[in-house]
């Protein structure tokens, strides 16, 4: 059997492949993501209500949250951890100032033994 497969088998000749475009690259560059939309949330508080107290909200309700402005709060990406930040309140609107950012290295400078 092993002599009538090698009367079946033939020599083939392969062209060369020859690649006109450039490769692409293997990755992305900043500038490649720079205009990716995200989600920012920060967490501003929550409230715990009754089923009475939901039932009566009606529009222009006030919910009272436990954040009040000066205080800390976390700054999420896509519903993933980044910073922590500052409630603070510019021209009657709530803001959050970045004040730490999650995992970011700080580098400390070096103090000189005396």
């Amino acid at each position: 059997m092993n002599e009538r497969r090698a009367q079946q088998t033939r020599e083939h000749e392969f062209q060369e492949v020859v690649q006109n475009e450039p490769p692409r690259a293997d990755h992305l560059d900043m500038e490649d993501l720079k205009n990716v939309r995200l989600s920012i949330t920060a967490d501003l508080g929550e409230a715990k209500m009754t089923v009475r107290d939901i039932l009566e909200l009606k529009e222009g309700s006030v919910i009272p949250l436990e954040k009040l402005a000066g205080e800390m709060t976390d700054i999420l990406v896509n519903a993933i951890p980044l910073a922590k930040g500052e409630v603070v309140v510019i021209a009657d609107a709530l803001h959050v100032r970045v004040s730490e950012i999650i995992g970011a290295v700080t580098e400390e400078k070096e103090v000189p033994e005396e």
